[in-house]
């Protein structure tokens, strides 16, 4: 979870990032929002009087629960756990902050060879922020018919895969994972059933999706690397 470390009065508050988007504007205004989220843009304020920021101290508890609770917020990509390939429950959480790439593969797809640009591009941005999530699928021509450990043995002799991998799911259909829900689905700005493998999505560090492209995309092409270059 990310951290935004706010001194009010000189006392220390630590405010989920996720949260501050939907702190009430009643309590708190563009200005002490804007504070919170760290937007350097606004013009710099007077110091507010001790009384009334003691006061809002007072009611951010409220405020919190309220901003947890606002089901104006919607679900979060950072509220999603995921099984990977190792058969570990992983929370997307640890990912918040990062950009991340996601794609479902398959081992047996015509596109496989995207497996070796993926992992350059991770390589080649992973130090300044990117991260590449695999999600395999069978769901297209059968495709990944195997077992986690046949997809990770295949993964890293062929490709030398170091990116996170997780177990096989379903990106589309009545057991849609929870995070393609998310990606593809109807409160998504690019809804729309995933229509082949390695299909992919890019996810800006604060968890908005910020674009979709389709299998014939390559992951290093400029179309790509240009969005990435652009979030980071």
């Amino acid at each position: 979870m990310i951290l935004w470390d706010l001194r009010f009065d000189s006392k220390l508050v630590q405010l989920p990032i996720e949260h501050c988007q939907s702190l009430p504007a009643a309590l708190f205004s563009q200005n002490d929002r804007d504070e919170i989220l760290g937007k350097p843009n606004r013009p710099i304020r007077q110091p507010e009087g001790k009384t009334n920021m003691t006061t809002k101290l007072l009611l951010l508890p409220f405020a919190l629960l309220f901003a947890a609770h606002n089901p104006l917020r919607g679900e979060m990509i950072y509220d999603i756990t995921a099984t990977d390939i190792d058969n570990e429950t992983r929370k997307l959480e640890e990912f918040a902050g990062k950009l991340l790439l996601i794609v479902n593969v398959a081992s047996k797809c015509g596109f496989t060879g995207q497996y070796e640009n993926l992992e350059s591009l991770y390589q080649k941005y992973k130090d300044e922020g990117l991260v590449v999530l695999g999600f395999p699928c069978n769901q297209f021509g059968g495709q990944e018919p195997g077992t986690s450990e046949d997809i990770k043995s295949f993964c890293s002799l062929n490709y030398g895969v170091t990116f996170p991998m997780f177990e096989k799911i379903d990106v589309n259909g009545p057991n849609q994972h929870p995070l393609y829900s998310f990606l593809s689905g109807e409160n998504s700005p690019f809804q729309g059933r995933v229509k082949w493998n390695f299909s992919k999505f890019l996810v800006g560090r604060d968890g908005k999706i910020l674009a979709r492209f389709g299998s014939m995309t390559n992951p290093e092409s400029s179309k790509i690397t240009k969005a990435i270059e652009a979030a980071l």
